[in-house]
């Protein structure tokens, strides 16, 4: 089973009143109860846009902890229809915060000024042996990171995969990924940065 709440069944009451008592006492064990009912929905909307089982299951985790906070916030008619948007709207938000993540790096990656100053005789755009000097500096640069800064580049940027998958690869923790990440892409900055003053 994916997700566990211990604790006494309530099969025979409604999803509004199990809803209703925990609105009152703010027990976890009556929403675990009436998570439960929903879990594997939740979990198959989390595959079906995720698109891995491991972020999946953090999902139904992370969904779960998020209910004790929103559920007083909202008027709540039909639980189960409400869930559902609550778990879609998590699974989108995941997908935007790595898209712009990737987004971010490739318009850091095309962005001249990234590479020299602007300002000079002649832009660097005007030679047509810029872009092929460019992305040998960046493969040049990449391979002179530490391994496992370069590795997590490689594998988010180039093989498109996510800090979940990253992190199951190299046996690290998703903090540690998104720290590598961070650690490289300064230093790949850096690099560039000085072969361009060694360029002019």
């Amino acid at each position: 089973m994916l997700f566990k709440i211990k604790g006494k069944r309530h099969q025979n009451r409604s999803d509004e009143e199990l809803l209703a008592d925990f609105r009152t006492a703010g027990e976890l064990v009556v929403l675990g109860e009436l998570y439960l009912r929903y879990v594997h929905l939740i979990y198959g909307v989390c595959l079906k846009y995720l698109k891995n089982r491991e972020e999946a299951m953090d999902g139904v985790m992370q969904i779960f902890e998020k209910l004790s906070v929103e559920i007083p916030k909202h008027n709540i008619l039909n639980f189960r229809s409400w869930l559902h948007v609550v778990t879609k709207n998590y699974c989108l938000m995941q997908l935007r915060l790595e898209k712009s993540e990737k987004e971010k790096f490739s318009e850091w990656i095309n962005d001249p000024t990234v590479f020299m100053e602007t300002g000079t005789d002649m832009h660097p755009l005007d030679d047509e042996d810029y872009s092929e000097s460019i992305e040998g500096d960046l493969e040049d640069c990449i391979e002179r990171l530490k391994e496992e800064q370069r590795i997590c580049i490689r594998q988010f940027y180039y093989e498109n995969r996510c800090y979940n998958e990253i992190s199951g690869n190299l046996g690290l923790d998703e903090k540690k990924v998104k720290s590598h990440l961070q650690n490289g892409k300064r230093n790949l900055k850096i690099c560039l940065e000085e072969k361009n003053v060694r360029r002019k």
